[in-house]
C-alpha cells in the first residue's frame, strides 16, 4: 500500500486552530443580562468551558462575567464583538491576548477516609496546599486554590483515595500590572 492512499489530512493552519480565550465583561448588574450573555452563546452554538460572575462595583452596580470558551482565533473575534453590541455590556477583555494575567479557580473536594487513610490524605492534599475546610470521622471536605492544572492535579491524586465529591467554582481572571479594566 503507498503513502498517499493511507495519508492524514494536513494539520489546520494556525489561524484556524481552536483554543481556549478567558474573557472579562463588565456588565450593568440588572436582571436579565446573564441570560442574555449565555443566550448569545447558545444561540449561535458556541460553548462555555468555565463561567464567573460577581457584582465587583457595588456602588456602581457594575458586575464582571468571565467566560472561557473556545474557538478559532477568527470565532474569538466574533464573540468578542457580538458581546460589545450587547446592552448594557461596558466592556470585554479578552484576558488570553491582553498580556500578563493570573487565572485560578477553587475547588472543593470531598474525600471519603476510614483509619490510616486519613494521614494519606491529609499527605496528598498538602502536596497541592489544600486546607481542610470540614473533618469528619468519615470524610475530609477540602479547599484548593490555584491554576485549573493545579486543581486536575490534586483531583487525579485524591481519587484513588476515596474522592467522593468535587464542586468548583469556574475560573476568575484579571490582568497584571497597574491598570484595570
Amino acid at each position: 500500500m503507498n503513502n498517499a492512499a493511507t495519508s492524514h489530512y494536513p494539520a489546520a493552519p494556525a489561524a484556524q486552530r481552536s483554543e481556549a480565550h478567558t474573557l472579562s465583561v463588565l456588565v450593568d448588574n440588572e436582571p436579565g443580562v446573564l441570560a442574555r450573555v449565555i443566550g448569545l452563546f447558545s444561540g449561535r452554538g458556541y460553548n462555555i468551558d468555565s463561567l464567573t460572575v460577581s457584582e465587583t462595583e457595588h456602588q456602581k452596580h457594575v458586575s464582571r462575567i468571565t467566560i472561557v470558551t473556545r474557538g478559532t482565533p477568527m470565532v474569538i473575534e466574533q464573540i468578542k464583538n457580538q458581546l460589545e453590541r450587547l446592552v448594557p455590556i461596558h466592556r470585554v477583555i479578552d484576558v488570553t491576548l491582553a498580556g500578563p494575567a493570573i487565572e485560578h479557580e477553587l475547588a472543593m473536594i470531598k474525600v471519603r477516609v476510614r483509619g490510616d487513610m486519613r494521614s494519606k490524605v491529609l499527605d496528598a492534599a498538602n502536596d497541592f496546599d489544600a486546607r481542610v475546610v470540614d473533618d469528619t470521622a468519615e470524610s475530609f471536605v477540602f479547599e484548593v486554590t490555584g491554576s485549573t492544572s493545579k486543581i486536575e492535579r490534586c483531583i487525579a491524586a485524591l481519587l484513588p483515595l476515596g474522592l467522593v465529591e468535587v464542586s468548583r467554582s469556574g475560573i476568575v481572571a484579571i490582568t497584571r500590572g497597574a491598570e484595570g479594566m
